[in-house]
């Protein structure tokens, strides 16, 4: 009788219940043999060790331990590490690629709440609503005036970067009258036109978009992508939406330029990330300061569960792996 395969829980016990309910514990054991009592956030130790050493799969998440060489040499039979969260990039080291073992990552499932939220904030960013709404708390003599320039209809909206979300946002801005533009260097014109957007560079971008949405990883080349110059750049009244990473933003020139309420912004993501009490950004009534909250959450971990049970499925089937990362593709990725 051959031996059926085996896997192992690597993230934080903050996450797993959402991200593996009930029903897709069932589910999963149907397929492999798995200890769902168990979940590690350190792979050091007897029980751990003990564990990898029969490990076929390690299905991880947030809080998941950095998988190295050390981590490789506990697990002579590991095949695969299904990743039931976002980036694998600070979690799977090169070595795990060097050594032909499988790497899957549920980016794709946890990218769809962003791109929600995103949606979200530009709708009631191009109306404007933070502001408003904080001038109609500090009573009628504040009330915000009458401007027409204001919703999302026949806006021209900025997208940096055709990533997993970015092409999300890309589709959902199907479904209303506005002019797309994108800047992502790596698109062709005819791969933009496709998404349904002007393919323009950096500056132009700046220059006509009413509502700009950041999807771009944080690289090198990335960092301070919108800086005083480029922010200044920006039409009166455009508002800056960056659920990305914080580091593509000059965090100092933002606050500079929001604070002559010239611009307004929604961060998700800041530098550095949290940002320090009594941070300027955090009084201004023209910028909303999310806590990092775009992607899964509550309700929506169950999605990244669902996509991980699947993968092992595809996985054991032979299967190509909907969510599989190449070590090529691990520069360029959030």
């Amino acid at each position: 009788m051959s031996r059926r395969p085996v896997a192992v829980f690597a993230l934080a016990p903050w996450a797993f219940g959402g991200v593996f309910p009930a029903d897709l514990l069932t589910r999963l054991r149907q397929l492999v043999d798995i200890d769902t009592t168990t979940t590690f956030t350190s792979l050091d130790g007897p029980a751990a060790a003990a564990a990898l050493a029969e490990a076929d799969i390690l299905l991880t998440g947030w809080g998941c331990p950095r998988l190295d060489d050390t981590v490789l040499a506990a697990a002579p039979r590991l095949r695969a590490v299904i990743h039931a969260a976002g980036t694998v990039k600070r979690t799977v080291h090169t070595a795990v690629f060097d050594s032909g073992i499988v790497v899957s990552s549920a980016a794709q499932a946890n990218a769809v709440p962003v791109a929600d939220y995103t949606m979200a904030m530009l709708v009631l960013g191009a109306k404007h609503v933070f502001t408003r709404a904080r001038h109609h708390a500090a009573g009628a003599a504040r009330e915000w005036p009458a401007i027409r320039d204001t919703g999302l209809h026949h806006c021209t909206v900025g997208v940096v970067g055709a990533s997993r979300i970015g092409r999300l946002v890309l589709d959902r801005l199907r479904q209303f009258d506005v002019e797309v533009l994108l800047h992502d260097p790596y698109v062709t014109t005819a791969e933009a036109a496709a998404l349904g957007a002007e393919p323009v560079g950096m500056d132009d971008l700046c220059r006509r978009s009413h509502l700009l949405t950041v999807h771009a990883p944080a690289l090198p080349e990335t960092r301070h992508l919108l800086d005083d110059r480029r922010l200044a750049l920006l039409p009166d009244g455009a508002v800056v939406i960056n659920t990305a990473r914080g580091s593509l933003i000059d965090t100092g020139a933002l606050a500079a330029a929001c604070a002559t309420g010239r611009i307004s912004a929604v961060l998700d993501v800041t530098d550095p990330e949290p940002l320090p009490p009594g941070h300027p950004l955090f009084a201004l009534p023209n910028v909303l300061i999310t806590p990092h909250l775009a992607g899964a959450q509550g309700r929506e971990l169950r999605r990244l569960g669902e996509f991980a049970v699947a993968e092992v499925g595809r996985l054991l089937n032979g299967q190509p792996l909907l969510g599989r990362v190449e070590r090529r593709q691990l520069p360029f990725i959030a």
